[in-house]
């Protein structure tokens, strides 16, 4: 996460920045709260869903992958690749957005 912010308080934000956006966000699987990783589900419905992953950055900014490849994805499909990460990582944090309109934005790069 941002330098300083545990992973926990920075769930928090995305949650309150989509509230105050109108763009439904829930927390749906909890993990590490000072250093898990966060998988961050963009569901736009008929549009697809991407899931993004954390990623290192060099530049020490936050960067993140489409972990289910460049271009949406169906729902069930985004669900078992998150599925086979959380067996992977029991400390992993999944946030999943409702997103429609395609407003959300991760925060920082996409590499």
């Amino acid at each position: 996460m941002v330098m300083g912010l545990t992973t926990a308080l920075w769930v928090s934000a995305q949650v309150r920045l989509c509230d105050r956006a109108f763009i439904p966000a829930a927390v749906v699987r909890r993990g590490d709260p000072d250093a898990g990783t966060v998988l961050v589900k963009v569901n736009r419905f008929e549009a697809g869903v991407t899931v993004y992953t954390q990623a290192n950055a060099f530049d020490d900014g936050p960067a993140w992958l489409r972990g289910t490849g460049p271009a949406p994805v169906p729902e069930p499909e985004a669900d078992a690749y998150i599925a086979r990460q959380v067996a992977r990582d029991p400390d992993l944090w999944v946030l999943e957005i409702e997103d429609r309109k395609g407003a959300y934005k991760v925060d920082g790069k996409i590499v």
